[in-house]
């Protein structure tokens, strides 16, 4: 089973940053959080090719036939 196929916990961290208002913030604090939010998509697409080519690597170890 993947990951994905789980349900998030409650307290996700994730889920609770999509809640919080947005209202409060000033555009250099808006400005500051998107590069935040950037520089965080950015290291898991990393990670995300990383663990594709593993797995990759490892299918093809694997590999029958």
């Amino acid at each position: 089973m993947d990951d994905d196929d789980l349900p998030r916990r409650r307290d996700d961290v994730l889920a609770a940053l999509t809640r919080q208002p947005l209202d409060p913030l000033s555009v250099s604090e808006l400005d500051d959080r998107i590069a935040t939010l950037e520089a965080e998509i950015d290291r898991v697409k990393a990670h995300r090719a990383a663990a594709t080519s593993h797995k990759a690597i490892a299918d093809a170890l694997f590999k029958k036939g």
